[in-house]
């Protein structure tokens, strides 16, 4: 995500001829989005994307039923 917004500010500057990356190649400009689109494609093929989606359901799932405890006052105990 960095890389993405890195690459947009780069295109900004570039159009808008602010120095020095008015002066730079298009291709330098352009190689964030290039490393954002690797990052993308990795992502999405090994996994990694569902992988995040289901650790942040999973936490979703157990903070709601640790509410539903202390909500009816039978929350984990500490032990003696």
């Amino acid at each position: 995500m960095y890389t993405l917004v890195l690459g947009l500010l780069l295109i900004f500057l570039k159009y808008f001829q602010v120095a020095p990356v008015a002066d730079w190649a298009w291709w330098w400009v352009l190689s964030p989005l290039a490393v954002t689109a690797v990052w993308w494609a990795w992502a999405d093929a090994s996994g990694y994307t569902k992988r995040k989606a289901m650790e942040k359901i999973d936490q979703r799932k157990l903070d709601r039923i640790n509410r539903q405890k202390q909500a009816m006052g039978t929350a984990a105990r500490k032990r003696r």
